[in-house]
Order: C-alpha cells, then structure tokens, then sequence
C-alpha cells in the first residue's frame, strides 16, 4: 500500500471517463466513495467498482452511504429499500438489536455483490429532540446505551458480510441543531455532559477499524474549530474516547468548514485526520485535496494498512432465511 494518497475520492458519472482514470492512476488515492450518481444497474456498478480498482492497479477499498431511509444510494428497483434506521427501531420492539443486525447483513450482501466492501455505518450519533432533522431519522434511538447496542450489531451484520463499517460522526453529532452540509454546528453543552451521552457509544465501539469525523463545533473543548480541524479534539478521539483506528474526513466540500478546499483538507491532515473525504467528483476540486492532503506515511499509514487488513471474509448465511426473519420481525414491512 506503499505510495497511496490520503485522499478517498469520488468520480462525476456511471463510468469512469479517461480523464479521471490518468488522473487516479497518477495520483493513487487511499480509495473510493459511490454515490446515487454513480449507480443505475448492478452490471453497470460492477463495470465500475472494476474500472476504479483498474486504475490504481490494486483492491482498493470502494466506499458507500447505505444507511438505509434517506441515506440510501443503491434502492428500488434494482436493491431493497430500507426503513428510516429510528423508524425500524422502533418497530423492532425487543427485537431491534437482531432486525438492525439481519438489515446490516442483508446491505452487505447486495454491497459485496456490487464490488462495495466498505459502508460509512453505524451511525454512534445519539438523537434528542432538537436534533436537526436531515440527521435525526438517521439515528438509533436517544439514549447512549441503545445507540451503542444498535451500533454495534450494524456493525457485526456488516463485518459479517464482508464489508468494513465506517462508525460516525465521531465524537458525535446528535445535538447539532443545523445541518453541516449549510452550516456550522456548534454544540454548547458541558464536558461532562458530552462524555457522558455524545462519546460514549464511541468509546464503546473504538476498536472498530474506521471512523468518519463530525463538522461540529464542541465548545467545551474547542470554541472555534470543529472536530474535523481540531488538533485538541482529534486528541480527545484518540485518547480519551480511544479510537485506534483510521480517522477519514466527512466530506470536505460541506459549508460547516471555513475556508477555501486546500485550507480545508490542510487543516484536518494538520490536526490528525489519517484521510480526507471529498464527494463531489469534480476534477479540478480532487486535484487540489490530492495535492494538499498528501501522501500517506507514520502512524496513518500504518493505521491504513490496518483497516485493509481488517476487510472481512463472508460468513455463510441463508439470505432468503434472513429476508424472512427480519420481515417477520418488522411485520411485514420490509419490501423487495
């Protein structure tokens, strides 16, 4: 893995134009991420996945948002559709923790079939009532030990699918009050209060191999960056929370950062972030993260090199069995 960049980046359309190929080639991202943009068959993604993987001669990690309810970028009519994650919670009754763990493997199955093995899921956010709604029926559920638990199985139904999960938004964006894809959450609650609920399912799954970071202001730690370009809360991440593994970037482009992109990504590599996400598959924009974010070397390289190995083997399963059971589960309410 010698020579990767610490970038994991996106391309503009369904195939892979010659143009991003030269330049994936030449600039050997760590890895790539998919969005709804890129997907219209599963013939078509499977070309791709291969075409991406082609282009830097090696199995590099293909990322994907499949949380399920309206973060879901594979759906109807070639995938399932999936219920809003605190929706199928709170169906699940006292079957949630097995119903999210079926959903996870099940994701994982159309993922692997498609050349995707990694999943930014679980989401460790934990909801209250002033959570911003393009966040809060993506959540778990509103106390740290449920978030936890729900996690963790999402994470275990991914794994055991063979796709690596990307645990998010360390340390936590539930109390975000606005969206950071427009704006800059700053979140005004008191340390104790923070490590008690916000961090603490994060703590809780922090041998998990990859985390995705929160554009959130924490005042307490931190009055003016957030988390992202924070040397004092990548820190926190690190030490107090005891995340080992590979921190990437959320998205780089969003307007919760200040500044320009190549402030951006110089920022987050300075305060610790291992790799620096960018979306929007816009070539001269990918030109600029690639050049500032650097290659990767020390601890974030080991730390990569780490997360490949953790990219798991598939268990067996009866998908058909487990279709079932999760409908039964959900009383019916999971469709094909």
């Amino acid at each position: 893995m010698g020579g990767c960049g610490a970038a994991i980046l996106g391309c503009l359309g369904p195939r892979l134009r010659a143009e991003e190929r030269a330049f994936f080639a030449e600039t050997q991202p760590w890895g790539f991420i998919l969005f709804a943009r890129n997907l219209e068959t599963p013939d078509q993604v499977r070309r791709l996945t291969q075409a991406l993987r082609d282009a830097v001669g090696r199995d590099a990690p293909i990322l994907i948002d499949q949380e399920g309810g309206r973060v879901q970028r594979i759906g109807a009519p070639h995938w399932r559709q999936w219920l809003p994650p605190l929706e199928q919670m709170s169906r699940g009754g006292a079957d949630a923790m097995r119903a999210m763990f079926l959903r996870s493997r099940l994701i994982a199955d159309e993922l692997r079939a498609l050349g995707i093995d990694v999943n930014c899921s679980p989401m460790a956010d934990v909801a209250d009532a002033g959570t911003h709604p393009f966040l809060k029926n993506r959540c778990y559920g509103m106390d740290a030990e449920t978030v936890t638990r729900a996690a963790r199985a999402v994470a275990d139904g991914l794994m055991a699918g063979g796709v690596l999960p990307v645990m998010k938004h360390i340390p936590g964006h539930g109390r975000a009050a606005v969206d950071s894809h427009l704006d800059l959450p700053v979140v005004p609650e008191d340390a104790a209060a923070l490590r008690a609920r916000d961090f603490a399912p994060f703590a809780a799954l922090a041998d998990l191999p990859m985390a995705m970071t929160a554009h959130v202001v924490y005042s307490a730690f931190d009055a003016t960056d957030p988390a992202t370009t924070s040397a004092a809360m990548v820190r926190l991440i690190r030490d107090e929370i005891g995340f080992r593994g590979l921190l990437m970037t959320d998205d780089i482009s969003m307007q919760a950062l200040r500044g320009d992109l190549a402030e951006r990504c110089g920022a987050a590599r300075a305060a610790g972030c291992d790799l620096v996400l960018h979306c929007n598959g816009d070539l001269a924009e990918m030109r600029v993260v690639t050049e500032v974010a650097g290659a990767l070397d020390g601890a974030a390289l080991m730390r990569a090199a780490a997360a490949l190995a953790a990219r798991p083997g598939v268990l067996p399963i009866d998908i058909a069995a487990a279709e079932a059971e999760l409908g039964a589960l959900l009383d019916g309410r999971v469709h094909g």
